[in-house]
């Protein structure tokens, strides 16, 4: 159908399309054309400001009100010296004031300083100036220079709109004042300089505009990326060490199963209620066992592939040691303190944390040296990881970036302390302390 009714009345799709043109208009130009929308401050300076004196450069975000301030001030310098006015000096100075004004309310009011351009269009065109008609060569700049600074800060539409208002204004006051200062439509009027002037120069903003408009929208995108690929990397992390805990914690169930089953026929004649809880454990060691398994395929990701050997732990360290010296990195340890036996997770976590960070040498540190420090004190284990400036003329790998936030995860996990950082020397160095809770020493029973 190509028509629609609405309340009785009969709406053909002309008509809508004035109603939507009439309606953007109105939204452009009428609504909230007095609101008070400040200009924004400038935010980041650039490589040159930075290089100011401070006393200069804590200006900075005020450039863009000085500039709009040193225009106007141009206006009336112009406007005084190119209008002629029956009042005199005063009368030009005045006159040059008048056209400044809605150049200085765009910093506050951009749409409602065109409508003010209008206005005082309409005044200097009443007045007359026995010369260019209506705009005078003051009002001219400072209309065109008004429409500039609104597109800057509104857009295109905007533009268009003021562009196509004031082809009208120009043939609106062509009528009204033909008979009192004999100017007829087309005749001693400069409307066609305004429109082709104008044209131009709103071409000009619009595409400022947009650029800047693209340019802003391009950096938020960066930003949602960055930190969705933030979110991504950390998910990923967790899920990693996830995946590794996995096998630990099956193993400490399935000892808890054995032992539980295993436990009745330690004891002769046990009594039926310890045989019933001893049960009651193994089920629930099997349960959880089973949770686990499905937890881990909720987890595992596409081209997961479950590992053949055992998590590694600290006794494992020598080889890992052994394999980044024949990447090329020498590698020192050492380790003070009474060695012991930890948590397999700590131990596990220890280990993934040296791998890492040795892997991060050999990529951002290339031709380095490199020491381990592994310290077992009473309350936990300090694990220190320490490189020497790269040297040679290998350029170093930028990485993907999540080996920090890695290592970060799994201290986090075990409520540990990690800084990482550069050294005096150019190095870089990881220092991590995991807490592990003493572990009761067991009474002997008899013999």
């Amino acid at each position: 159908m190509s028509e629609t009714t609405t309340g009785g009345t009969a709406r053909t799709p002309e008509f809508r399309l004035a109603s939507g043109v009439i309606e953007t208009l109105r939204q452009d130009l009428v609504t909230d054309a007095f609101a008070y929308r400040p200009l924004p401050l400038l935010e980041a300076p650039g490589r040159f400001v930075r290089r100011l004196p401070r006393a200069i450069r804590q200006y900075f975000p005020w450039t863009r009100y000085a500039m709009v301030g040193a225009l106007a001030l141009f206006v009336v310098v112009f406007t005084a010296g190119s209008q002629s006015s029956y009042l005199g000096d005063t009368g030009e100075l005045l006159m040059g004031m008048m056209a400044a004004a809605p150049v200085l309310m765009t910093l506050v009011r951009p749409v409602a300083a065109w409508w003010a351009a209008v206005a005082l269009t309409v005044v200097f065109a009443a007045l007359g100036s026995g010369g260019a008609w209506p705009w005078t060569p003051g009002s001219f700049l400072a209309y065109i220079a008004v429409m500039v600074l609104v597109t800057l800060r509104t857009g295109p539409r905007v533009a268009a709109w003021m562009w196509t208002l004031t082809l009208a204004l120009g043939f609106v006051l062509g009528v009204v004042f033909r008979n009192s200062y004999g100017y007829g439509y087309g005749a001693g009027t400069n409307l066609p300089e305004m429109a082709v002037s104008s044209a131009f120069a709103l071409v000009i903003a619009s595409s400022i505009q947009i650029r800047r408009h693209a340019r802003a929208e391009v950096s938020a995108q960066q930003e949602v990326t960055a930190v969705e690929r933030d979110k991504r990397t950390l998910l990923e992390e967790r899920t990693t060490i996830a995946r590794e805990l996995h096998d630990v914690v099956a193993h400490h169930m399935s000892v808890v199963a054995i032992q539980a089953e295993a436990a009745p026929y330690r004891v002769k004649n046990p009594p039926p209620e310890l045989e019933a809880a001893f049960a009651t454990i193994r089920e629930n060691a099997v349960a959880a066992l089973t949770e686990l398994r499905r937890v881990l395929g909720v987890v595992r990701s596409a081209d997961y592939e479950a590992p053949d050997a055992p998590q590694p732990t600290l006794a494992s360290l020598d080889g890992l040691l052994a394999n980044v010296r024949e990447a090329g990195l020498s590698v020192d340890k050492t380790v003070t303190g009474a060695v012991r036996e930890l948590p397999q997770g700590v131990e596990l976590s220890a280990y993934r944390i040296i791998q890492e960070a040795l892997s991060n040498t050999l990529r951002h540190a290339p031709g380095a040296e490199a020491g381990v420090e592994i310290s077992y004190v009473l309350g936990g284990l300090g694990i220190r990881i320490v490189n020497e400036a790269p040297t040679g003329d290998v350029r170093p790998s930028p990485g993907a970036g999540h080996g920090i936030t890695g290592m970060r995860e799994r201290v986090a996990m075990l409520e540990g302390e990690m800084t990482a950082g550069g050294t005096p020397g150019g190095g870089y160095e990881v220092a991590v302390f995991i807490p592990v809770p003493s572990r009761p020493v067991p009474e002997e029973g008899p013999a």
